[in-house]
């Protein structure tokens, strides 16, 4: 018999990043005969949970999915918290998540990938080189939205950049209220700027192209030298993919660094939520128009195409909101007709 938890915040998961809300959750039942673990890294076919097991804070390695259950809600990604029978190490419920990113598998827009759970920051790093794209930060903002999770632009080879605050400028143009944060990722004093949201049981979590510089912040953050990192390829900028886990890692304030693999294609699952976040500005240039239907194209008395001839709104912006828009249209119509056909074949098994 395992013991209950002693409180309802035990300070050993508390360390973990445990709060009311997973607390909550729990029954007596869930008390009295399972573990509460969290999942550390996923890597090929397992993943590495931690948390109370046999009365100790210990770790071990688990099947990551729950055992007759169906839908993504049925397989555990990193930052994910669980409950484990200590027996069989087998998944009895994933607790409901406090944040969840997620995307598109690419080549196929029906699959959804699950990336991190229960984030309370995101990084979204970027370089100050030619691989700062404002379309991908865009991309990541919108996502962050989406899961009502805390963005922080953090811009990596400051050292390297005549003027990097021409990239920051740029970033922040993004979002009135969206903080941007310049950084050597290989000094510490200068990404000791960012120990003000990795504070004890904190989440943050660090998403970026191949070759921004993640893994070298990481490294330097949390100093362990089990963090491999390679060279961006001369001439393009671009990076090699050197993260191939998803893994957290501790840091000196008590919080947990989540590191990610890089990702050249980003395609959002759902967004609607946070595109209204993202592009607020045009929503509300929108409202102004005569029809309320205008898509901005040639209709008379449309507010966006006067702010953009007045200067008032970039058209680079206007056209990379389109953009995301269709996206997040196609995304709505391929969810729309999944949910229809599971609703089918539920239908047709109950018969």
């Amino acid at each position: 018999m395992v013991r209950p938890l002693d409180s309802d915040l035990d300070a050993s998961l508390i360390e973990l990043g445990w709060t009311p809300f997973f607390s909550s959750q729990l029954s007596p039942d869930d008390r009295a005969s399972l573990c509460p673990v969290r999942v550390m890294a996923v890597r090929r076919g397992k993943i590495a949970v931690s948390g109370l097991i046999a009365g100790a804070v210990s770790e071990r390695l688990i099947p990551p999915y729950v055992a007759q259950a169906q839908g993504e809600d049925s397989h555990a990604t990193v930052g994910d918290w669980l409950l484990i029978d200590e027996a069989s190490s087998q998944i009895a419920r994933i607790l409901r998540r406090a944040s969840l990113f997620t995307r598109r598998t690419p080549g196929n827009q029906r699959k959804v990938q699950l990336i991190a759970a229960n984030v309370d920051t995101l990084f979204i790093v970027a370089s100050c080189d030619q691989d700062f794209n404002l379309a991908r930060l865009e991309r990541y903002l919108v996502m962050t939205r989406e899961a009502g999770v805390t963005p922080v632009v953090v811009l990596t080879k400051a050292d390297r950049a005549d003027d990097p605050e021409v990239f920051a400028h740029a970033a922040r143009a993004l979002h009135s209220d969206l903080q941007v944060i310049t950084v050597n990722g290989k000094d510490l004093t200068s990404a000791g700027r960012l120990a003000a949201w990795c504070g004890q049981g904190k989440t943050v979590a660090l998403m970026g192209s191949s070759g921004v510089g993640k893994s070298t912040l990481i490294k330097t953050l949390t100093g362990s030298e089990r963090i491999i990192t390679q060279a961006v390829r001369e001439g393009d900028g671009k990076g090699r993919h050197t993260t191939t886990v998803r893994e957290m890692h501790r840091l000196d304030q008590g919080g947990w660094l989540m590191d990610t693999p890089g990702m050249r294609e980003l395609h959002l699952s759902e967004a609607g939520e946070g595109l209204k976040e993202v592009f607020d500005d045009i929503l509300l240039l929108a409202q102004q128009c005569r029809f309320s239907n205008c898509r901005h194209d040639v209709e008379p008395d449309c507010n966006v195409r006067t702010a953009i001839a007045a200067g008032g709104l970039d058209k680079a912006r206007f056209l990379r909101w389109r953009k995301l828009t269709l996206e997040e249209c196609a995304s709505a119509t391929a969810r729309s007709t999944q949910s229809r056909t599971s609703q089918k074949r539920g239908q047709s098994s109950g018969r």
